[in-house]
């Protein structure tokens, strides 16, 4: 699919070269113009609802803003058990991902017959490959109680399941536009990418049939959140929460997992190494078998020889990094979210589209962004970009809550020079500096 779309777009992006080769013959001033009239892109982390108040008083400049994120559209009756716990709720971003994180970590538990991480963990990938399908908590624990092997398929799992690696073979793209402050639902676009043949065919370990009435001794599972609520990505918090929350309660209203209501302790990663290792200690401490996080691919990095020392599972919903897919792990680390291998050539295609000769990706400096930053350039490079109008910059993002805000100042300086008519934003809420380091520095910023 993308192939065919990045060839015509090559062919368009090649005509747009000549336009400009032609133009260069006559009066420079409108070319001049030209590059400085820049289109802005974003991906996950910044193209939601909730991030135009990140600029405050100039909101306004988001207007034409575009990007993608992993998203499947997702039935109206889904987003209104959404809203039945957060009635606030605005965006939807890894709403499904971590709702089905949750079920299907309890899910593999049910299967196990037990808490213990590593008998979880050997059921996870099977959850979603070669069983009897089914689609909702109720029906699949049904299903799991009687030892039965189960292929479950939901809201963000549609087409295929898991890889050997514990990630998703296939995802699905939307391509989203701010219209004015909002995002525009009307102009979503979404696209399918990878390959369904990519599943796992490894068969798990035999089902346990639940005795009847279960088991009195058996302790209850706890599942513990490692979710954003502070820092760079907490503008993201809301729907993953209302997602996990949504979880827990459809899966105990079906009954609970190994005869016993689910557990769920909640915890902050606070888009902080240092906070969301204290949370991961906390967990541990209080008996969690399975951690739902962290959000961004950086932290759990930075906290994942902490659990796999501690022999317990990390299930991000979120985390899109390349290079998790095959970090060292020992089997303890699964992601519903799709790397970024793919949401690379999606972004690309979306930049091509729009005729972008002179191109700028800046990136938030850590395994998310400049890991996502590489493969966009590497799919542009490939749909013909030159390297001489590809111009790569990055930031540091602020430690904590309490540190300065990022100074783009000089980035925006070497932009407006480059005379760029594309610049991509890869990062979260601290990505609305960017922005205003543009226009602080004369840069016409249009749709």
């Amino acid at each position: 699919m993308f192939v065919t779309r990045r060839s015509r777009v090559a062919t368009l992006a090649a005509c747009a070269t000549i336009l400009l080769a032609t133009s260069a013959c006559g009066d420079d001033k409108p070319e001049e113009a030209s590059a400085q009239q820049v289109r802005l892109y974003g991906t996950d982390g910044n193209m939601l609802n909730s991030y135009p108040a990140e600029l405050k008083d100039r909101a306004s400049l988001v207007d034409g803003m575009k990007g993608t994120t992993p998203l499947t559209p997702l039935p109206d009756d889904f987003k209104s058990r959404l809203r039945a716990v957060n009635p606030g709720l605005t965006d939807y971003l890894y709403s499904a991902e971590t709702y089905d994180a949750v079920v299907i970590a309890v899910l593999a538990a049910q299967l196990a017959g037990s808490t213990n991480p590593a008998d979880i963990a050997k059921q996870i990938v099977g959850v979603t490959n070669d069983g009897q399908r089914c689609e909702d908590p109720a029906s699949c624990l049904a299903l799991a109680r009687n030892g039965q092997d189960i292929e479950y398929r939901s809201v963000s799992l549609t087409r295929a399941g898991f890889t050997d690696k514990g990630e998703p073979a296939t995802a699905s793209y939307a391509t989203l536009t701010f219209d004015g402050q909002q995002i525009n639902d009307g102009k979503t676009e979404f696209v399918g990418a990878g390959i369904e043949s990519a599943a796992s065919t490894k068969t798990p370990p035999k089902p346990k049939k639940q005795r009847a009435g279960g088991d009195p001794d058996q302790e209850p599972l706890v599942l513990g959140g490692l979710l954003p609520k502070t820092g760079d990505l907490a503008i993201a918090y809301p729907p993953m929460a209302a997602g996990a929350a949504l979880a827990i309660k459809e899966i105990n209203a079906a009954g609970g997992a190994l005869g016993k209501p689910v557990t769920w302790k909640d915890g902050d990663d606070g888009t902080s190494p240092a906070v969301a290792k204290a949370t991961v200690a906390k967990h541990v401490t209080d008996g969690v078998s399975v951690i739902i996080g962290a959000g961004g691919s950086g932290i759990s990095r930075e906290v994942l020889p902490d659990v796999v020392q501690a022999g317990k599972i990390l299930f991000s919903p979120s985390n899109t990094d390349s290079g998790l897919t095959d970090v060292e792990d020992k089997g303890l680390y699964f992601r519903t979210a799709p790397p970024d291998s793919l949401q690379g050539r999606a972004l690309a295609d979306v930049i091509l589209r729009d005729g972008s000769q002179k191109i700028v990706i800046v990136a938030r400096k850590d395994s998310y962004g400049e890991g996502l930053q590489a493969t966009v350039r590497d799919e542009l490079a490939k749909a013909g970009i030159p390297a001489d109008r590809l111009k790569l910059l990055t930031y540091e993002p602020p430690a904590d809550a309490k540190a300065a805000p990022v100074d783009f100042s000089g980035g925006a300086k070497e932009i407006k020079e480059f005379g760029a008519d594309a610049v991509l934003i890869i990062g979260f809420g601290e990505s609305a500096q960017v922005i205003r380091g543009l226009a602080d520095a004369g840069v016409q910023i249009g749709q």
